[in-house]
């Protein structure tokens, strides 16, 4: 890569890009480090322990826990995508990332994010259906309908990923090969190029305001519904059960789309630089870490699944010690 006379970049030569990252010195790099590594930790164990409990305990074999088990599946890798290269640049001085890295890390960050939106969406159809439709409910939701939902969250992501990294990085970067943030993303590479970006602004809006507004409004219209039937039963245990399921997932729905639609679905929400890359951290580590925790805390089926998987390897390893002893 070599720079042009007057500090700017050359287009055709321009092969790797170095992420900047949060300012500081090597102590603030240190306690970032230290702050990345404990919410990558509990996000990386709080999504298996989730997936390893739904697929042994068989009483959470049902639609609500296989979207469950996906969520946990797309968090665990979004925030894979992001936190070990993260990591490793809050330790290096280069902090480089080459241009195909550049393009792997943002396509799997853009389709999983997408991904994710889309499935909060489907599991609050899935409990529209269930609480307002319990009749149908086994018809509507069977397996088959349940896998195509997943399959078209996936491809969706897929398509929005696509179309977003297609018009980024066709774009010609001259301006220089510092990208002020942790890793890639479209508003800090559209700084970098040295060309109209009216275009990929308008599809990077266009994209997101679509998937955010749109699934926004199948979680309100389903919960909308969810809380009118709630309110008409006259059994209260029926109610908080209810209640503590789908006040679980409106949390988890509120955290994500909240710091999505300031991101990404409206011009200059983030003016500052520095207040982006916070925005950026809750949605690509805290949030997926708080997941697992929000479901697992808030839903009684979750944790007596837990206590059933604690009491079944304390019993095998009392047999196991007493196999042993004999």
């Amino acid at each position: 890569m070599s720079p042009q006379g007057d500090g700017n970049l050359s287009v055709m030569s321009l092969q790797e890009f170095v992420l900047d990252g949060f300012e500081g010195g090597p102590q603030t790099q240190a306690l970032l480090f230290a702050l990345f590594l404990a919410l990558y930790v509990v996000a990386v164990l709080g999504n298996i322990t989730m997936m390893v409990v739904i697929t042994l305990d068989a009483r959470l074999h049902s639609p609500m826990y296989f979207f469950l088990k996906n969520l946990s599946f797309v968090d665990l890798c979004y925030s894979s995508v992001i936190a070990p290269k993260a990591l490793v640049n809050f330790l290096s001085s280069s902090k480089v990332i080459t241009f195909e890295g550049c393009i792997i890390q943002f396509f799997f960050f853009a389709l999983l994010g997408t991904t994710e939106a889309l499935l909060l969406a489907v599991m609050a159809y899935d409990r529209f259906v269930a609480v307002c439709s319990p009749l149908h409910y086994p018809i509507s939701m069977c397996p088959s309908v349940c896998a195509r939902l997943v399959l078209v969250s996936y491809c969706g992501g897929c398509l929005n990923s696509i179309m977003q990294a297609s018009f980024t990085f066709t774009l010609p970067f001259c301006s220089s090969n510092h990208i002020n943030h942790f890793f890639c993303d479209v508003p800090p590479l559209l700084k970098l190029a040295c060309a109209d970006t009216t275009t990929n602004e308008l599809v990077m809006f266009g994209l997101c305001g679509f998937f955010i507004v749109d699934t926004t409004l199948v979680v309100l219209v389903s919960y909308g519904y969810i809380t009118v039937t709630i309110l008409r039963m006259h059994s209260g245990g029926g109610r908080h059960k209810l209640f503590s399921t789908c006040g679980s997932h409106m949390t988890a729905v509120s955290l994500f789309y909240g710091t999505l639609f300031v991101m990404y679905a409206q011009p200059g929400a983030v003016e500052s630089v520095e207040q982006g890359k916070v925005v950026s951290v809750f949605y690509t580590l805290v949030i997926p870490m708080l997941n697992p925790l929000i479901y697992s805390l808030r839903n009684k089926d979750v944790k007596d699944a837990l206590w059933r998987l604690g009491q079944r390897h304390t019993a095998m390893r009392r047999m196991i010690a007493r196999e042993t002893v004999s």
